[in-house]
């Protein structure tokens, strides 16, 4: 399996557009994301339960970021997307005073069942900066996918307008059901 994972995620690394390819399959199951262009990949680790990769823009590292996208994906697991909404909630709430969260959206994508909400800290105790987060989570029959796009600051309209577009591309495919096709070429 860890043969598996570093190969597919060999392929986001050779992105240079947002041209979707699997993070990783699982029997056939594949999360669609991208590197988004000008970003690259600052970290990544797997491990039997999970697996996270987080992307920052270059010239950037996961410790000194301003955005960043983390991809984690939770092997096996058919978690609960209220559950996994709920329990992002009670954590942040207890790290940050005022934390808040507002939902996005959701609905079936490819047949597969996903949510997507926003979540704001006004003041990150750990960096002294405030944190904007839009989750996506997904519901696959394999595995559960959630895909966050992070700020350090407020975002522009433009920016925010930017992370939704890129959450809405991102999908879960299933090389076995014809109803939820893969790209071509993907096994």
């Amino acid at each position: 399996m860890a043969a598996t994972i570093m190969r597919s995620l060999t392929l986001v690394l050779g992105l240079s557009s947002l041209t979707f390819v699997p993070v990783h399959a699982l029997s056939a199951e594949n999360l669609l994301v991208a590197v988004p262009p000008g970003y690259k990949i600052g970290h990544q680790a797997h491990n039997a339960k999970q697996l996270i990769s987080e992307m920052v823009p270059q010239g950037e590292t996961v410790d000194t970021w301003t955005e960043m996208v983390t991809v984690l994906i939770y092997f096996g697991q058919k978690g609960s997307l209220i559950g996994y909404r709920s329990k992002m909630e009670k954590d942040w709430a207890a790290a940050c005073a005022g934390a808040k969260s507002a939902p996005v959206g959701g609905g079936l994508v490819n047949g597969y069942t996903t949510m997507t909400w926003r979540q704001t800290c006004p003041l990150n105790k750990a960096t002294g900066r405030p944190e904007i987060t839009w989750f996506k989570a997904i519901a696959g029959n394999d595995s559960f996918y959630v895909v966050q796009k992070a700020f350090k600051s407020e975002p522009t309209p433009e920016q925010a307008a930017a992370a939704l577009k890129y959450l809405d591309g991102v999908s879960v495919c299933d090389t076995r059901i014809a109803e939820r096709k893969c790209p071509a070429g993907m096994r």
